[in-house]
């Protein structure tokens, strides 16, 4: 099953999570994104993920990578990874998050999923001269 998520780190280098409202993981940070509904581009879904999550409307960047991951719903979860830096509106939680933030790379939260982790840590390599 695919799912896309982004990674949108703001003009102060500060990433956006959010807190898990359901399983698996629920009350974890992680970053935007869901599965990829029929019809729609990996591309669509990280948009449409980003806005019913966090209120937020953005443009992607670049893609950071895919990946695969176990599921609980599925064997195997093919997840793609995007950057975002051009965004607008006002974060807010939204549907399957209790909780949205801006963190900076000193302090941020454990994030529930490696395969999210490993495209924050390719998102830093990109952007950190």
């Amino acid at each position: 099953m695919p799912a896309a998520c982004v990674v949108l780190v703001d003009d102060h280098q500060r990433l956006l999570l959010v807190k898990r409202r359901v399983a698996p993981k629920q009350g974890m940070w992680c970053l935007p994104g869901g599965f990829v509904e029929c019809g729609e581009t990996p591309e669509q879904a990280a948009m449409r993920e980003l806005q019913e999550e966090t209120g937020l409307t953005g443009r992607i960047n670049t893609l950071i990578g895919v990946t695969t991951s176990p599921g609980t719903l599925y064997q195997s979860i093919l997840l793609i990874g995007y950057l975002v830096t051009c965004y607008s509106g006002s974060a807010v939680a939204g549907d399957d998050a209790s909780d949205v933030d801006f963190f900076d790379k000193k302090n941020s939260p454990d994030v529930a999923f490696e395969s999210h982790q490993s495209f924050i840590r390719i998102c830093y390599s990109i952007l950190t001269p």
